[in-house]
């Protein structure tokens, strides 16, 4: 069954590597580029996509809940547009709360697709993400449960698709239900979450039957590759849902046009983690959709990510959001170089405010709400999104080979676009361990558990315990090592600034130059304008030694002056 709509992104010239064999990273940094080289077009998983959920409680009760407010929607729209790829939780429970008021039931319904048209006018792309059982298609009242009126539930959702892809003819892919494997969003078995996704793609099918167009649908959102309903763990990566799901379609004839999966970290090489099959998680699902006779091209993506450590509220998403800020595209580059397709950020506005104060403020905007006003405000990684914006279409390969910096150097015509991050993970340690344990045996991963579960593992990072004296194997020694070395590197840089020599060649003519910058000077309503404009002229070569603070993006544009008038007099002859 193939039905992959996307291709692999050429991202394998951008990798950096990182293993047990990691080298340590020089004080100053070298980029060198003759530009002259062979690009390749840049990647779609670099465009600014995003989730637009938001929840701040707004005020109309018949605006979805679970939707950014319209003032975030509004200045997102008019800065960055809506050409890319744009989650939009479609929470049918919500909907049906509103089935005795029609005028009520219009408007919500109303309010969800002037958004879907939106990005579906801008040539983008909506991830519809369909989850929530109707009131009275349920066991229970709450919307978590699996429907039993499945005959209602198919109806329901083949209106609702037929409406919006094959009259309206929206760009819209499906995806069935968010994070089924939490009992916050899902309370069910796995076969009832297998049913639900059979029900939405048979509907899919027959649609597509009946109207010749192509309708992508695929799933399950898990909120990790490896998560399942039942609970799982990477040591068994076929329990996982996604393995069931590609296990499930290849079985029953149905189809998987994506695979989606969320991932929040701190690491910005969390798709780099290893496998029991000594092979990274990209690559082992690719083996799965090969092995079930189904596309391995199929498109993979991270539907939610953003940086996290495990707490709802965190200063580096607010008041130090620089931190997060530049976490983004040193995470996009890691979800390229590790073969995912594409990526949705979490999410445009922060999550919540509720009764009890508890705001998940993983938005790129912030906001403010009470008896007065609705205000919403941006936070520093709305600029770095704009950024990303102004990369161009074509790509050159170019790597820093550093831990923590990183580069992305485009091209649009005349103009030269050179994005710089410099992101240093405060778990760098923990992650590196976690990434690697599976490559153990299972008796060498206990020891490293207790190690990890204990007081022991603060004190090997600080050398206050030699791992040499550990009463432990060779190689779990070098794995602690190596996590020692690693958090050294970090603590010294996240607190020093680094030197970057900037050297490209066959570059000529006259050019005007512009450095954005995003950094520990400015966290939230910081202005998106140049730190530094100034005329160049070039002949063969551009050299510029760049001072980078930790934690921050700067975009140099070098863009071609047009050429200058003929003089009047040249004209008069």
């Amino acid at each position: 069954m193939k039905r992959a709509i996307l291709t692999i992104p050429i991202c394998l010239a951008l990798t950096i590597g990182w293993s047990l064999t990691f080298a340590q990273s020089p004080d100053d940094l070298e980029l060198a580029l003759d530009l002259s080289s062979a690009t390749m077009p840049t990647p779609n998983i670099f465009k600014p996509n995003i989730n637009l959920s938001g929840r701040g409680f707004y005020q109309d009760s018949a605006w979805p809940q679970g939707l950014a407010s319209k003032e975030a929607l509004e200045s997102w729209q008019k800065d960055i547009g809506f050409k890319g790829f744009y989650r939009l939780q479609y929470n049918l429970w919500e909907i049906s709360q509103f089935a005795k008021d029609k005028e009520a039931e219009t408007k919500i319904l109303a309010n969800y697709e002037v958004v879907i048209k939106n990005v579906s006018d801008a040539g983008g792309t909506v991830l519809l993400n369909i989850f929530g059982t109707p009131q009275g298609m349920g066991r229970i009242l709450d919307g978590k449960g699996a429907p039993v009126d499945l005959a209602a539930y198919k109806e329901l959702i083949k209106n609702r698709i037929k409406d919006l892809s094959c009259e309206k003819k929206y760009n819209i892919w499906y995806e069935v239900w968010n994070a089924p494997d939490l009992e916050d969003f899902f309370l069910g078995r796995q076969q009832e979450y297998l049913n639900i996704y059979r029900l939405v793609s048979e509907s899919i099918k027959e649609l597509e039957s009946q109207y010749k167009i192509h309708i992508p649908v695929g799933g399950p959102g898990t909120s990790w590759w490896f998560h399942s309903i039942e609970g799982n763990t990477p040591f068994t990566p076929e329990k996982s849902l996604i393995y069931q799901l590609i296990k499930y379609c290849d079985y029953n004839h149905l189809p998987l046009d994506f695979v989606t999966w969320h991932a929040f970290s701190s690491d910005s090489r969390a798709e780099s983690e290893s496998t029991i099959y000594k092979k990274d998680s990209i690559k082992l699902i690719r083996d799965w959709l090969s092995y079930f006779r189904l596309d391995n091209n199929t498109p993979l993506i991270i539907d939610e990510w953003n940086y996290d450590r495990d707490a709802n509220v965190l200063p580096a998403r607010r008041e130090k959001s620089y931190i997060s800020a530049s976490y983004i595209p040193a995470r996009i580059k890691g979800m390229c170089e590790a073969g995912i397709d594409n990526q949705i950020y979490f999410s445009l506005e922060d999550f919540q405010n509720n009764k009890e104060s508890v705001n998940r403020n993983v938005g790129v905007f912030y906001y403010t709400s009470g008896k007065q006003a609705y205000k919403v405000g941006a936070k520093v990684s709305f600029n770095v999104f704009k950024m990303l914006k102004e990369l161009g279409p074509d790509m050159y390969s170019v790597k820093l080979n550093d831990e923590f910096a990183g580069a992305l150097l485009t091209k649009s015509g005349d103009s030269l676009e050179i994005l710089i991050y410099n992101y240093i993970d405060p778990e760098i340690a923990s992650n590196y361990i976690s990434s690697n344990i599976i490559n153990f045996s299972p008796s060498e991963i206990k020891f490293i558990l207790n190690i990890v579960r204990s007081d022991e593992l603060p004190k090997l990072i600080a050398h206050s315990i030699d791992p040499q004296a550990l009463h432990a194997s060779n190689k779990i020694k070098a794995l602690f090592k190596k996590a020692q070395e690693l958090s050294d590197l970090a603590k010294k840089f996240e607190s020093t600034k680094r030197i970057i020599k900037i050297n490209l060649k066959n570059i000529k003519g006259d050019y005007l130059y512009s450095r954005f910058t995003a950094d520990l000077s400015c966290s939230l309503n910081c202005e998106f304008k140049p730190a530094l404009e100034k005329e160049l002229n070039l002949v063969n070569t551009y050299q510029e030694e760049l001072t980078v603070n930790p934690y921050s993006v700067n975009l140099i544009i070098l863009k071609k002056k047009p050429q200058a008038s003929v003089d009047n007099n040249v004209i008069g002859k």
